[in-house]
């Protein structure tokens, strides 16, 4: 049997299959009232028909832990418990169909206050009009030219922030997610503090790596102190800002030699599997793409480190994913995009290699 159908055991949690979502933002949320960052009929329908196809675990969206946390104005949160017992239907499900429950814990920073991307593509929201508010970042730098400059954190903004990660995953736990993951990618809050790019502090905050990594560890540690023993965290990372890469860019980035260095921390605080992406913290960066490109750098941490990975990128067809588990490059991949146009890709997978996956009571036949 291929071993992308082999279940994969973390602490004493045991995922049925390597095929496995990775978050997607659905911008569809309530901005405002009673109902605001509650999932929807719409996150639980997008949700169910990837559990349904025989996903072996979901990830939800960057689910912010507060509501200057959010991307924009529609994302989901979980800074209430109001929003949480609307999660309890969704998770409810997802096992009802052998699937895994994830949420990705998220906090924006200085990209946070932004129009949906499919309106405007994406601007910035500025303080003063609706819906809009000042991000919140390591130091007062901007994410483009026209974005809000964000204020910069305190001390005592940083602990904050740090409680509404461990609040956020005590109310995912009672939703009944059994997986938290924390995300410090894609040039969001946590990533912001770890790279040198957009992280001037002075204090012990900034700096050093070893500084410039405090806060993402404190995160860690708080998240880690709530979640159960018996139940893995991830930790979603940007393996590079595309600047090392680029020969002819002399700027200072976060580097993969630094994802290295984090994932054996990561490992030290009980972090169980490294979620490998790259970018999104410098706008300009020269990212060089094409079919499974982040796989080096999840391959990298996993053979150096000996840290359980999940790799993404353009993992696009079975025997390409089916590849990359066997050649020992990552423990599982994370479809993204493929399943936005394929809710039974793990379907078709099990029909061109050879398995099985999970198929709802209803679609037997006698």
């Amino acid at each position: 049997m291929s071993s992308l159908f082999t279940p994969y055991t973390l602490r004493s949690l045991t995922i049925p299959n390597r095929i496995w979502m990775a978050a997607m933002c659905q911008y569809s949320a309530a901005p405002e009232g009673d109902a605001v960052g509650a999932p929807t009929d719409w996150h639980f329908a997008h949700l169910a028909a990837r559990a349904s196809g025989g996903t072996g675990l979901i990830i939800t969206e960057a689910t912010a832990v507060s509501p200057e946390g959010r991307i924009t104005p529609y994302d989901l949160g979980i800074w209430n418990e109001a929003q949480a017992a609307v999660f309890e239907r969704i998770t409810a499900f997802l096992k009802s169909q052998g699937t895994v429950p994830g949420i990705q814990l998220s906090h924006a920073g200085r990209k946070a206050s932004t129009e949906r991307p499919w309106v405007d593509r994406g601007r910035p929201i500025a303080p003063d009009e609706p819906y809009g508010w000042t991000p919140l970042g390591p130091s007062p730098l901007a994410y483009r030219e026209e974005s809000t400059t964000p204020k910069e954190l305190t001390r005592e903004q940083i602990r904050e922030i740090v409680e509404q990660f461990a609040g956020a995953a005590r109310r995912a736990l009672a939703a009944g997610f059994e997986v938290a993951e924390i995300h410090g990618a894609h040039g969001y809050l946590i990533h912001q503090f770890l790279s040198p790019y957009s992280n001037h502090r002075t204090d012990e905050y900034g700096g050093s790596l070893e500084g410039r990594t405090r806060f993402a560890l404190e995160v860690v540690d708080a998240v880690r102190a709530v979640w159960p023993q018996e139940l893995p965290v991830f930790f979603r990372i940007s393996a590079t800002d595309w600047l090392e890469e680029n020969p002819e860019d002399d700027r200072e980035g976060w580097t993969a030699d630094d994802t290295v260095h984090l994932a054996r921390e990561l490992q030290a605080r009980g972090v169980d599997l490294m979620d490998i992406s790259t970018g999104a913290n410098v706008p300009d960066a020269k990212i060089v793409t094409g079919p499974g490109y982040q796989v080096p750098f999840a391959e990298r941490v996993r053979n150096e480190t000996g840290m359980p990975v999940a790799a993404v990128g353009m993992i696009t067809e079975p025997a390409q994913a089916q590849e990359i588990l066997t050649s020992g490059k990552a423990d599982a991949v994370l479809l993204a995009r493929e399943l936005l146009r394929n809710p039974y890709w793990a379907r078709r997978a099990a029909a061109e290699l050879g398995g099985e996956v999970a198929s709802p009571v209803q679609y037997h036949r006698a």
